[in-house]
């Protein structure tokens, strides 16, 4: 039996993030990883001249933890933006329609962008505009909202049009989840902030807009590297010292502490007075019942999706579409498609394939499709190359073709989600020395991972200190 006073358990971005800042307070620690990696599902593939992100592919500028641990790395100068033109398109009726520029997840702030907004019918248009005079709800005055699904608030404030092919697309499907019960109050929270203080989201996003006249040249909210995003966790890994990672140690069980006895599948038993707890919730809730029964029953009430990522190669002449933009999102009430979004990878990035190839990636499964894992490769593969056949005129075989599968790696932050994580937090409040964090508690993105990482890591690196 060996004793440490910080374990982390799980090496993704939170997990590295909690690490980095115990590292940086001279906290011991150990980090306990069950897979022979690091980085979760920020993983980046090299293979013919190709550079695939396996899993997420950005970081967002708006949030700044990400971009500003990315400044103490060393790491600003290789920060790279998307490539212009940045349209995003949506699908309607097999025809591929770009976002108007001047538009925020498809809300237009000017009127100019209310009048190039062709993916809506004028029906749609006009009603969408309508938000301008739409009053708030009436529990919006509160300082503390009635929560609404994401479904609810958009067909409340811009129309059922809108919720058909903005909110589901482009608000829900990038969290593969259902916008009838997705959490507008967890995750766009702007959104209600915006109607309470403004009264309007159109409005609100006006102001911001112009309250920044003289911003320089925009180059869009994403920042990657050129050797694409696991740059960062293998730049933070190569921070830490060597025999503090140790990768393929599986933490199978957690009694109550302090200090806290961690049993793994490898048969090595660690004692620490902190526990830092950065997987996902499945695993998180294993762990937490060997500590608090009620700890773990709400922890595995966090509901999660799966998703499928399809990557193809192509000659670029094979390509009819010119692939000016990011990509597209299809909405759910499209008929005939079964891909749920596709990047362009070639395009939204630099370097990400040889000159006169193209790479792209399709997206399946979420609750959209939620049995996706169960098929095999070649039947992912011909799904979502029959789906960018018929919309980007394809003709001729892939180069190459990849399959990723994420099991039960999206978080589903429903309606209700606040109110179970405040119930984790008084949970926590009764076991010292014991934190939870990543993507299933405080949002989803890169972004909060780091932050709740780097918060976690100085709490406990605060307390052995004070106790020393």
């Amino acid at each position: 039996m060996s004793h440490v006073a910080v374990a982390v358990v799980g090496g993704g971005i939170s997990g590295l993030a909690a690490a980095y800042e115990l590292h940086r307070r001279k906290t011991p620690f150990v980090l306990l990883e069950k897979s022979n990696r690091l980085g979760g599902m920020i993983r980046t593939d090299r293979t013919g001249g190709f550079t695939i992100d396996a899993g997420p592919d950005s970081l967002v500028t708006q949030k700044p933890a990400a971009i500003a641990l990315c400044e103490e790395l060393g790491l600003a100068g290789r920060l790279i933006p998307t490539r212009a033109p940045r349209t995003a398109y949506v699908v309607r009726d097999g025809t591929l329609h770009p976002l108007p520029g001047g538009s925020v997840f498809g809300i237009p702030v000017g009127l100019g962008s209310l009048a190039a907004h062709r993916l809506l019918s004028r029906r749609g248009r006009l009603r969408l505009g309508l938000e301008l005079l739409t009053p708030p709800h009436r529990s919006h005055r509160r300082p503390e909202p009635a929560e609404e699904t994401i479904g609810a608030f958009f067909r409340r404030r811009f129309g059922a049009e809108a919720t058909d092919y903005l909110a589901e697309p482009l608000l829900a499907g990038i969290h593969s989840g259902d916008v009838e019960r997705l959490s507008m109050h967890a995750l766009f929270p702007r959104f209600i902030e915006a109607e309470r203080k403004h009264g309007s989201v159109i409005r609100a996003f006006r102001r911001t807009a112009a309250a920044r006249p003289g911003a320089p040249e925009h180059q869009g909210p994403f920042r990657s590297f050129a050797e694409g995003l696991e740059t960062l966790p293998r730049a933070l890994a190569a921070r830490l010292p060597a025999d503090a990672l140790r990768q393929g140690i599986e933490v199978t069980r957690l009694t109550a502490g302090p200090p806290y006895a961690l049993e793994t599948a490898q048969g090595p038993r660690i004692t620490a007075d902190h526990v830092i707890c950065a997987l996902p919730a499945p695993a998180t809730a294993a762990l937490a019942a060997g500590v608090d029964d009620r700890l773990g029953r709400l922890c595995a009430e966090c509901t999660d999706t799966s998703v499928a990522i399809v990557v193809l190669a192509f000659a670029r002449a094979a390509v009819s579409h010119p692939l000016r933009g990011s990509g597209f999102v299809v909405p759910r009430v499209e008929p005939g498609l079964s891909i749920a979004a596709a990047t362009w990878i070639s395009s939204k990035w630099p370097g990400r394939a040889p000159d006169g190839h193209v790479l792209l990636r399709g997206f399946l499964g979420g609750t959209r499709r939620p049995d996706a894992l169960a098929e095999p490769d070649a039947s992912l593969i011909d799904t979502v190359r029959g789906d960018l056949t018929r919309l980007l005129g394809i003709h001729g075989e892939p180069v190459l073709a990849r399959v990723y599968r994420w099991p039960r790696a999206n978080p589903q932050l429903n309606v209700g989600h606040p109110a179970r994580v405040a119930e984790i937090d008084d949970r926590l409040a009764g076991t010292p020395g014991l934190q939870i964090v990543g993507a299933a508690l405080r949002g989803v993105g890169i972004a909060d991972c780091v932050a709740a990482g780097r918060a976690a890591g100085r709490t406990a690196a605060d307390a052995v200190w004070s106790a020393a």
